[in-house]
């Protein structure tokens, strides 16, 4: 089973910085899951379209301009950091889980890639791109039919999988509350992976790890290893 650092090792260091990004690196995650919005017309790499959760600013997302936000502490002395600053730290060392966030991510993820693969030599491979709205996957889909698509659910529908078999998704990303024996085995019947959030305590990810999970989403990725 693996794991994903869920917005990097979020549980010890602020999330979705490059500090809890580095330590997730350092914990030898299978995987790294992180969030983005669309500021200028660049993306960023925050979960909340509020910053008053994750930084010591107050406002909306798009209240902000990209130095503005830049200026904003997000824990520990951490900006807010780019998706490329990301990519130049991980730099193909963990798969990462890129999650669209806000609706206007999906045309500038593909520019950003485009150009973080001959200029940084990222991985298409080493890439998940993941989302609540389907319909942005789809608009990654037609751009980029070789990136890995992760559909996401906060439910548990009544086709199961269906969905994510539909979009031509890589994986399906499941609720703990919301996952089931015909959940996991209607995707693996698709050829789906199946990958569950947010996991941190070792009785859950003993339970899913018995249902056939492919992996699991954990705030503490260097703990999960010992679960």
């Amino acid at each position: 089973m693996q794991i994903f650092a869920h917005r990097g090792a979020s549980g010890s260091y602020p999330e979705n910085t490059l500090l809890a990004i580095e330590q997730a690196l350092l914990a030898k995650a299978d995987g790294i899951e992180i969030d983005v919005f669309c500021v200028e017309n660049e993306l960023v790499v925050i979960h909340d379209e509020d910053v008053s959760r994750t930084t010591n600013g107050t406002g909306l997302l798009h209240n902000f301009t990209l130095q503005q936000l830049q200026q904003l502490d997000a824990g520990s002395g951490q900006q807010v950091p780019t998706l490329w600053q990301v990519l130049q730290l991980v730099n193909n060392q963990a798969l990462l889980n890129i999650e669209l966030k806000g609706a206007d991510t999906a045309e500038t993820l593909v520019a950003l890639l485009k150009k973080a693969e001959t200029e940084l030599g990222t991985k298409p491979d080493k890439l998940l791109i993941s989302s609540f709205n389907h319909h942005l996957l789809k608009q990654i889909q037609n751009h980029r039919p070789d990136l890995k698509l992760g559909a996401l659910t906060a439910s548990l529908p009544l086709d199961y999988a269906a969905f994510a078999s539909e979009l031509g998704a890589w994986s399906v990303h499941c609720d703990k509350g919301f996952i089931n024996q015909q959940m996991v085995q209607d995707a693996h019947q698709r050829g789906l992976k199946v990958l569950v959030y947010t996991v941190n305590d070792a009785c859950t990810a003993k339970k899913l790890q018995q249902l056939g999970v492919d992996g699991i989403f954990c705030n503490y990725p260097l703990q999960a290893r010992n679960w």
